[in-house]
């Protein structure tokens, strides 16, 4: 696979040299190459050229509204699914080793960053990005099924918590659908210094609650950073609103654990078990 990475900047790069080409990771969707430590080029598994090109289009306005870095694309092959980024100075959250590092210093940037996507046109983001209203009773079906296949590696004292969100009603259904990031878990937050240096993987952002958002957040970095950030934000936030946030907090955790668990890289699941107790409780 690095000979196509190689093949495809000498297609779009001719005069760029490569002096080392290394595979840094995979999502469900992606696969992420690190050339000469100063682009990233990300790959589908499956192309779709059309979805390329919206997202090399969707970066681009995504960098006019955001007051935080995004990738800068430096190049798109749609044919391949490829896309190629200048790298972001930062490491994700979710890897970030600092013991005097501390979260709630995120609030208010994440806030005006939320703001600021949120309070995009969606008429305009609408051709940048799908709609995405995934019923909320199907959601916890499916939160329900990966459970049951990871429940034995809960701790037995927090498995009643888990149990009676998965027996509870669903909330009812969003108010006004924003344009959001969709997947803004801490593998997605650079930073250094205790600053935030990026956001990045916008592959699955759309037209979507806002609550999506916020719930990675809470699942993430907890509570008390979720509240603070609320506290900048510049749209109301409701009760309701609190709810779906929730709601979308622990069907997000409990797939991180399968994830994990499964095909997924084993910290996701070692993260979702640390923020299971603040998560459920």
């Amino acid at each position: 696979m690095t000979g196509d990475i190689r093949a495809l900047l000498a297609r779009h790069l001719p005069d760029y040299r490569v002096r080392s080409v290394r595979r840094l990771g995979h999502g469900l969707d992606n696969f992420v190459y690190e050339v000469n430590d100063e682009l990233l080029v990300r790959r589908s598994r499956v192309s779709d050229p059309e979805a390329n090109r919206q997202e090399a289009a969707r970066l681009a306005a995504v960098r006019e509204l955001s007051p935080l870095p995004v990738p800068e694309v430096v190049f798109a092959d749609d044919e391949s699914g490829a896309i190629a980024y200048r790298k972001l100075a930062g490491t994700p959250l979710n890897l970030h080793q600092d013991p005097h590092f501390d979260p709630i210093a995120l609030a208010e940037p994440l806030a005006a960053f939320l703001s600021a996507i949120h309070g995009a046109a969606p008429a305009r983001m609408r051709e940048l990005a799908p709609l995405d209203v995934y019923p909320a009773p199907t959601l916890l079906q499916d939160a329900e099924l990966d459970y049951r296949d990871v429940e034995s590696h809960v701790p037995a004292p927090h498995r009643a918590l888990v149990e009676r969100f998965l027996g509870d009603p669903p909330p009812n259904g969003p108010g006004p659908m924003r344009f959001c990031h969709n997947d803004l878990g801490a593998e997605h937050v650079l930073v250094e210094a205790g600053a935030i240096t990026g956001i990045i993987d916008w592959t699955d952002a759309a037209i979507t609650d806002p609550a999506h958002d916020f719930a990675l957040i809470y699942r993430d970095l907890g509570p008390e950073v979720f509240e603070q950030t609320v506290t900048h934000y510049e749209f109301e936030v409701t009760d309701e609103d609190r709810a779906r946030v929730l709601f979308h907090a622990r069907c997000a955790l409990i797939e991180d654990l399968a994830y994990g668990l499964s095909t997924g890289p084993r910290h996701y699941a070692e993260a979702a078990l640390s923020h299971l107790p603040r998560t459920f409780e």
